[in-house]
């Protein structure tokens, strides 16, 4: 290893949660916070709790809901344009007839 050039190690770091817990690791730095450990993550505890950053949850939700109705009135325009064409085609055949 070259001298001098690599970061100090800290070997007792302290890992601090929003949560409360704590734990030491090895790291770049003397303390490091995070916002989710395994001790609150739904993942490892099993609730279905959404973790929401900013509103980003909200947002999809939006989103998903209005791509819903979009393609509600798609099929819905799809389905009167079936018809129509459907109609058409009776029509022409009572008239042939």
């Amino acid at each position: 290893m070259k001298t001098k050039i690599h970061p100090k190690y800290y070997p007792n770091a302290r890992v601090i949660c929003a949560c409360g817990n704590s734990w030491t690791t090895g790291s770049t730095l003397p303390e490091v916070k995070v916002d989710i450990c395994s001790s609150c993550h739904p993942f490892y505890t099993g609730e279905q709790r959404i973790v929401d950053t900013a509103g980003q949850v909200d947002r999809f939700m939006k989103r998903l809901e209005r791509t819903a109705e979009t393609a509600e009135q798609v099929r819905l325009q799809q389905e009167a344009q079936r018809r129509a064409a459907q109609e058409t085609r009776l029509a022409k055949r009572r008239g042939n007839a």
